[in-house]
């Protein structure tokens, strides 16, 4: 999309800037520093000697993975620099991508969230509380709405931070939040500036389309436009339970 933004295509809906933005390590994180949203301590590194240095200083266990994959393929948590270094035989040729290294947040509760922002206006569509604890692939985890064992208190914060990041990011359309909450602490894992696997489901469990509003977002209606400017009360729990196609395996 920025070689067509480039040759003076009209891109609809999220800038390019904006996607560049989340996906930018270190952009994203200067941003999250501006806006005091705390993030798992963290690192990206280019070579086998950093890697060493890095796990060390941020303290194990640590999550691993290429800064390339989707889907989180290659991704691990390594306990001690012994695994770290036979994931690294394995997984990387430091052909110049980035190595990613985060700290680990062991035994936190992860909640994703799928919000609308038309760049002035953030509405959030559902916070759902994913089953398993965090590090789980979203992708392989059960969620439920509304959260079952979130305080009133973090979930204000969550809000909050959403609410701060659709607007400082100049959204137009979904994104989606990975949050973990451990300690106390509000923690932002990562930011997609588009459509999750999870908006169906959010949207069956509430009653609102939000692809279809994303969409007339990106061709230029506002949230006041569409009505849908606060977050739907839930009717009872739903719950996502990923299914693994076990002929597969």
């Amino acid at each position: 999309s920025s070689d067509l933004e480039k040759m003076g295509a009209p891109i609809w809906g999220t800038s390019v800037d904006t996607i560049d933005l989340a996906e930018d390590r270190e952009r994203f994180n200067a941003l999250m520093n501006t806006l005091n949203i705390s993030q798992p301590a963290g690192a990206t590194i280019l070579t086998r000697e950093e890697a060493f240095v890095a796990a060390e200083d941020i303290g194990y266990p640590v999550l691993v993975r290429p800064s390339y994959v989707l889907g989180g393929r290659g991704m691990a948590i390594v306990f001690d620099e012994e695994q770290l270094r036979k994931w690294l035989d394995e997984n990387v040729e430091w052909t110049g991508h980035p190595v990613l290294i985060d700290k680990f947040l062991d035994d936190a509760y992860e909640v994703d969230v799928d919000a609308l922002c038309d760049g002035e206006h953030v509405t959030i569509g559902g916070i759902m509380q994913h089953i398993e604890e965090a590090g789980i692939h979203s992708g392989d985890s059960a969620c439920v709405v509304p959260p079952y064992k979130i305080s009133y208190f973090h979930l204000d914060i969550i809000r909050d931070y959403t609410q701060r990041i659709g607007k400082a990011m100049q959204i137009k359309g979904l994104f989606n939040i990975q949050f973990a909450v451990k300690d106390d602490e509000v923690y932002v894992l990562e930011v997609n500036p588009r459509s999750s696997r999870t908006v169906p489901f959010i949207s069956k469990a509430t009653g609102h389309p939000l692809a279809s509003y994303a969409a007339q977002i990106a061709a230029g209606k506002t949230l006041a436009d569409l009505n849908f400017l606060t977050e739907p009360k839930v009717d009872g729990f739903f719950i996502k339970e990923a299914v693994f196609p076990f002929q597969k395996f």
